[in-house]
């Protein structure tokens, strides 16, 4: 949107457009006058539309008017000194610091919230790993800090093809599955 100037001036603009219309309309309607030495006579143009148009554009004048008085009532007064405006400035300032301190404070807890629910998620899950494998040993996390878990895996169940070089890995292709 616009400031209020701008708004003032377009509102201007179209105040003389309707003016400027309004005069093309009373001249496009208006009777031709006989000038001496001038015999050409002119065809009357209809009255009822005249009518509708000088109502039209009387409407739109007084409206377009009534915007601009309400635009320039609406600017700053010239009681509007440097020193108000400064001071309006100056709380406005105030109440952006005291609302950026707010929504850091805000964020401070939200990240607290976040970690609190990501070592819950993290406890949850562990149980639930547990759960499945009660036979395997954990180790108990003493760590203070969440994110750090150690977890001992028990390695006795793991299922490997017996091979004649016990240096190398299987080799997983099907040529060496069908031997």
């Amino acid at each position: 949107m616009a400031d209020r100037l701008t708004q003032l001036q377009d509102t201007i603009n179209q105040q003389a457009e309707h003016f400027c219309n309004s005069v093309g309309i009373l001249q496009q309607y208006s009777m031709p006058t006989k000038f001496p030495g001038f015999d050409r006579i002119g065809t009357p143009q209809p009255h009822q539309t005249q009518e509708e148009y000088a109502t039209l554009f009387a409407t739109l004048i007084a409206r377009c008017a009534k915007d601009i008085d309400t635009l320039i009532e609406s600017l700053p007064s010239e009681d509007s000194s440097q020193e108000l405006q400064v001071a309006s400035l100056s709380r406005l300032e105030q109440e952006n610091q005291d609302a950026a301190e707010q929504l850091e404070e805000t964020v401070r807890q939200g990240e607290a919230l976040l970690q609190r629910i990501q070592a819950a998620l993290q406890d949850i899950a562990q149980s639930q790993l547990d759960m499945q494998n009660p036979a395997a040993p954990t180790i108990i996390n003493t760590n203070l800090n969440p994110h750090i878990n150690f977890k001992q895996e028990n390695f006795g169940t793991i299922n490997t093809i017996p091979s004649s070089n016990s240096h190398q890995p299987p080799d997983p292709s099907p040529n060496s599955m069908s031997q």
